[in-house]
């Protein structure tokens, strides 16, 4: 009587089925899947353990489980192997958790050169001083296995990430200041120009950009041509004929820039700045500067010429290292952008008329800068009445 087999059949859907042929003839999938999917494509057309076993040179065993796992949990399941406990660490978590406080300390603290750990250099470490520290398990610790265990940890002290320590102690405050100030500014842009009693000030936000590079070429620039070459050609080689210093201020109600170019911004260029300002807007005005703690802002020399001109100027410092509070940096960075980088003169005069022909440029359409950071959180009774 012949052999007739107890195990269930093997019944797979047309979708499977499709996938299975796929995998079968796949010359880019594991090995193992491929095998696997041969060995179910058999024992669906009613072949016997046996024959796969031997046609397809494993043992029984091996086909016994594909077979079983895929009449259990399905065709794509009997494709892969089920998730397993794997091997016991032979690492303690002790024995980690000292590695991890060993890469949390710089390498210079222990005696080395170093600022920073390499994976190889901490593992040279952890083999000199783990027997000594207790941890016999970690003498034969791979690079491969010290990078697993920091990662596991969220520990990367190869790395330098950089953080802004708050040096000002009053930094709140100033940075509370300069919010009200554009809040005050926000008020008088909505207020009805026809009201007699609304204030009327000027509001400035002022900054230097100094090291602007005069830059010449020492070849010329070679314009685009459609369908060879997309961009401007440039020779990487150049000629320095010195920097500049940009001096500007931001007009907040009508956003018009006053500028100045000076070879350096000392306490001298910043009071011509401000004999300038003083010329500019009438007698009866009071100009409100925002601006930095930059020496020349509170020099002796500055100060003295702040008293010939009593109740004209008032500053409004941003906090230390707070210098993104200011919003003429962002015309800063617009103009390096969009103008400076790209910028090629003959001299430093050259220099100077191009800045300042491009501030002309920027004042006939000028854009009135809003800031809007934190702006909720102020409020109109945070705000005292402008004299």
């Amino acid at each position: 009587m012949p052999f007739v087999s107890k195990r269930a059949k093997l019944k797979i859907p047309t979708e499977e089925m499709d996938y299975l042929i796929l995998c079968s003839r796949s010359r880019t999938e594991g090995a193992a899947k491929v095998h696997r999917a041969k060995i179910l494509l058999a024992y669906h057309d009613g072949e016997s353990i046996s024959k796969i076993a031997r046609e397809m040179r494993t043992n029984r065993p091996k086909v016994e489980r594909t077979v079983q796992k895929a009449l259990e949990y399905g065709v794509r399941s009997a494709l892969r192997d089920l998730p397993r406990r794997g091997r016991s660490s032979r690492i303690s978590a002790e024995a980690k958790a000292w590695l991890v406080s060993i890469a949390c300390t710089k390498p210079k603290d222990l005696g080395y050169a170093a600022e920073t750990w390499t994976t190889r250099e901490l593992a040279r470490h952890v083999h000199r001083h783990c027997l000594k520290s207790g941890h016999p398990s970690l003498s034969h610790l791979s690079r491969g296995t010290v990078s697993k265990i920091l990662t596991r940890s969220e520990v990367k002290p190869h790395k330098i990430q950089y953080y802004l320590e708050r040096r000002d102690p009053e930094f709140d405050l100033k940075m509370a200041q300069v919010l009200l100030t554009y809040k005050e500014v926000e008020m008088i842009r909505a207020s009805d120009p026809k009201d007699k009693e609304a204030p009327y000030m000027a509001v400035l936000s002022y900054d230097e950009r100094p090291g602007i590079q005069a830059i010449q070429n020492v070849a010329p620039d070679l314009p685009p041509v459609p369908g060879k070459h997309p961009s401007i050609g440039r020779d990487y080689e150049y000629k320095r004929h010195g920097v500049v210093s940009l001096l500007a201020a931001i007009d907040l109600l009508s956003g018009h820039v006053h500028g100045d170019v000076q070879d350096r911004h000392r306490s001298a260029e910043f009071t011509d700045f401000l004999k300038r300002l003083d010329h500019v807007y009438a007698p009866d005005i009071k100009i409100r500067m925002i601006l930095d703690n930059h020496s020349s802002h509170i020099s002796k020399e500055t100060k003295r010429y702040l008293a010939t001109v009593p109740n004209r100027f008032e500053f409004i410092f941003t906090p230390t290292h707070g210098s993104w509070l200011n919003i003429i940096e962002t015309f800063f960075s617009k103009a390096t952008r969009s103008f400076l980088r790209t910028l090629r003169v003959k001299s430093k005069s050259e220099l100077k008329e191009r800045i300042l022909q491009y501030i002309d440029e920027v004042n006939q359409m000028p854009v009135i800068f809003k800031w809007k950071y934190k702006m909720d959180q102020i409020t109109v009774g945070h705000i005292n009445p402008i004299n």
